[in-house]
């Protein structure tokens, strides 16, 4: 286990529950959170896809516990860090992976909430403003984030960040 992964994990949590229960726009069943997808694009690029996908999953949690998210958080975070971690893996370009959080949760983790809708027993359920209200937030919080990165990068901190990380603490 490497602890710096886990500390900044942990505190990616934090920061995403505390901040989620801020930044909250309601769209029917659906509680748009761009926070969720901010902390998504900074675990794909500082911590992988492991960490990010145990930092998506407990986010959601917790939030589901509080009563500040929905069971919709779940596929739609959970395949946005996965997809925007694998977009960071193959190119290393923080644009991209930005991209690909929008498309793992905006697309393909709205349409994953379709079975889901229909297991909670939502027979009015629409998809199409379910996916406009995804893909609205995970740009925003995707863009949030890759703004961030791009400061960070450009002061040299990113590379910092990252190598701190990568060794494991003793």
């Amino acid at each position: 286990m490497n602890n710096k992964k886990l500390t900044l994990t942990a505190l990616f949590i934090a920061l995403n529950v505390v901040l989620s229960t801020v930044v909250v726009i309601p769209i029917g069943p659906i509680k748009v959170a761009p926070i969720q997808h901010f902390m998504n694009v900074l675990s794909a690029v500082l911590l992988g896809p492991w960490y990010g996908l145990a930092q998506a999953f407990l986010s959601s949690s917790i939030r589901l516990l509080l009563g500040t998210g929905t069971p919709f958080a779940f596929p739609g975070s959970m395949i946005g860090v996965l997809l925007a971690s694998f977009f960071y893996y193959v190119n290393r370009h923080l644009f991209v992976t930005a991209i690909g959080e929008v498309i793992g949760t905006g697309i393909i983790g709205s349409l994953v909430c379709i079975p889901l809708a229909w297991l909670l027993h939502m027979d009015d359920f629409l998809i199409k403003p379910l996916m406009l209200a995804f893909i609205v937030s995970s740009m925003v919080g995707a863009g949030v984030s890759y703004a961030l990165l791009i400061v960070l990068k450009k002061r040299g901190l990113l590379t910092k960040l990252q190598n701190y990380t990568k060794h494991k603490s003793k």
